[in-house]
């Protein structure tokens, strides 16, 4: 009995899909807003302005503007013991003025540097001698020859007066921050005299 073949119809699927096998026509392609993203760009570049110019500049300013100013703190202050050293081991002139012109030839690396080597800060030195009855200090006066063995102090005070922090603040506008007087007070170490030659260093 001769065999017989009946060709296979391929079945629809329910709701009218499109057969298996057989792809569907591509739909729309959602192409990105171009128009979006350059406002969002904007909208950051605006606000990292705003950020960086309220804020971190300002922040940036601040933070330079302290460390210059606690650099020449001590940098004065330290300068006004070596200043004060030198006073108690070189003989005593009533107007200091070899303690003065030394300070101003040995002013450290710093911010205002030439300020201080020009005169525009005032450098201040005091003698004093102790009051026998009371101990307490009185200004050194002495009728003898200066820079000699017999006008020797027992104390002397050096004082750094009358600077202001101007740096960076005249571009701003702002006004300067004036620093307190910086003083040092030490005993004199024989004012630079030998009792054997008479003589002291000037």
């Amino acid at each position: 009995m001769p065999l017989s073949f009946r060709r296979a119809e391929r079945s629809q699927p329910p709701g009218g899909a499109a057969p298996l096998g057989r792809s569907r026509p591509p739909g729309r392609l959602l192409l990105p807003n171009r128009a979006g993203q350059g406002a969002r760009r904007g909208q950051t570049a605006v606000e990292f302005t705003l950020v960086y110019g309220l804020v971190l500049l300002p922040l940036t300013f601040m933070f330079v503007f302290s460390c210059e100013m606690l650099w020449v703190w001590h940098s004065v202050a330290e300068w006004t013991r070596q200043g004060a050293k030198y006073a108690a081991t070189h003989c005593f002139q009533s107007d200091g003025d070899n303690v003065r012109q030394w300070m101003r030839s040995h002013v450290p690396r710093m911010v205002d540097q030439n300020r201080f080597r020009e005169g525009e800060v005032d450098i201040n030195v005091d003698y004093f001698n102790a009051d026998p009855s009371t101990g307490e200090l009185t200004a050194f006066s002495c009728d003898g020859t200066e820079c000699s063995t017999e006008c020797v102090p027992e104390t002397v005070r050096v004082t750094v007066a009358n600077y202001e922090f101007r740096r960076m603040l005249d571009v701003l506008g702002l006004p300067p921050v004036p620093l307190p007087d910086f003083r040092t007070a030490v005993r004199m170490e024989g004012a630079g005299c030998s009792p054997e030659d008479q003589t002291c260093l000037p």
